[in-house]
């Protein structure tokens, strides 16, 4: 694969130093051990390499016993035999390589930091297959063993597996997810509310989930080369909408762009305008410009000069155009910021604390409570063009 092979989320040492900063002034976030899958391969769900798929869980209590966060894991994707040859031989392709882990931001059970979901049940479904949870196919790997492309059976099977453990009688539910796992969550947010009765409150909150379709620095698209490879190779196509298919082609119904305009299920988009993952690895990638002189400004938009800030404009433009659908959507919300950063719900610091993004006199995890609950009538906010917004001290 040409592109994506460089970081699994980017998570640059500036955030890395002031998430370990904060962690030290509040207690430490709980360390939640893997469970894996019952009876996977009678089911056909499995990662690449044939092992079980694996999830998170930790228990609700009090009046969150019967509400249910479920949080998609992102890490970009694979579009060839050989780069899910090479992603099966890591924990984003094995359950055998998984590990417990930390649960923060929207996930930590510390009401100081999540006021409003610290007592829900929660679950984080580990990514194993290379295509935001959606494809169902298998192929030769190069060795002869067999790749296993079955994210929608691992989606199907883990969801079955939570209902059968108290997720059925939930009486508020939100699916969840960051980067890759924000894409999966508007690939299956219909899916998720359809599970529930109409009187649960069943909603969708997708973080750096929206890719553009855009030509990088030297007019290769390298979006779409990803997203089409893994459509393909993969056989994506059960999870995306009808009324897209019927005009379109399947890639392109792969895309955040065209995935909001069939959602029927109340979604709040949580995304920065200038997305520091996109902006590194499809906009201005190494090998797409001359030398480096876009290095400085890829790593942090504050050395970006003013040539390359209007390139980023434009970016940002396309994407703002690209869910200006969402304000005419009744019982949706938009967090769109300015800050150079990509997943922001998972982080404690970028969730809420002194560090987090502010828009409309609201942290993320504000806004996020205020919409879910409707406490506010409307929390639709767009951030004014970098570098407008004070609050945006993290660089993701």
């Amino acid at each position: 694969m040409p592109i994506l092979p460089r970081r699994r989320y980017a998570e640059p040492l500036l955030l890395l130093l002031l998430a370990a900063v904060a962690r030290s002034t509040a207690a430490a976030p709980d360390v939640v051990e893997l469970i894996l899958l019952t009876g996977a391969q009678e089911k056909g769900a499995v990662c690449l390499d044939g092992s079980p798929p694996g999830y998170h869980l930790q228990r609700g209590f009090g009046s969150g016993e019967h509400s249910w966060l479920i949080y998609l894991e992102g890490g970009e994707w694979c579009d060839t035999i050989e780069s899910c040859s090479n992603r099966k031989t890591t924990e984003l392709g094995s359950s055998k390589l998984m590990e417990a882990q930390e649960f923060e931001g929207i996930l930590s059970n510390n009401q100081t930091v999540n006021s409003d979901f610290y007592n829900w049940n929660k679950v984080v479904i580990r990514y194993c297959d290379g295509a935001s949870f959606s494809g169902n196919a298998e192929a030769q790997d190069q060795d002869g063993s067999t790749l296993h492309f079955r994210g929608l059976r691992i989606w199907q099977a883990v969801l079955d597996e939570l209902m059968e453990k108290g997720l059925a009688s939930a009486k508020q539910a939100l699916l969840s997810g960051c980067s890759a796992g924000g894409l999966a969550t508007l690939l299956h947010c219909n899916d998720f509310h359809a599970r529930f009765p109409k009187e649960v409150s069943a909603k969708c909150l997708p973080d750096a989930g929206i890719f553009l379709d855009i030509e990088d620095l030297s007019g290769k698209r390298l979006m779409w080369s990803v997203f089409n490879g893994t459509v393909q190779l993969q056989n994506v196509s059960e999870v995306l909408p009808k009324d897209c298919l019927a005009k379109k082609v399947r890639t392109e119904c792969f895309l955040a762009t065209e995935l909001v305009k069939s959602i029927t299920a109340p979604t709040l988009i949580v995304n920065s305008a200038y997305d520091s993952w996109q902006i590194r690895d499809t906009l201005a990638p190494v090998g797409s410009y001359p030398g480096q002189s876009w290095l400085n400004c890829t790593n942090d938009i504050g050395n970006c000069n003013s040539t390359q800030m209007e390139v980023l404009n434009g970016f940002r433009k396309k994407f703002v155009d690209g869910v200006k659908v969402v304000k005419d959507k009744k019982d949706w919300g938009l967090f769109i910021d300015s800050c150079f950063m990509h997943c922001q719900t998972k982080y404690s610091i970028s969730w809420s604390s002194q560090f987090s993004p502010v828009l409309g006199n609201m942290t993320i995890a504000k806004a996020v409570g205020d919409w879910y609950f409707e406490r506010s009538k409307t929390v639709k906010e767009i951030d004014c063009e970098y570098p407008c917004n004070p609050t945006c001290k993290l660089t993701g």
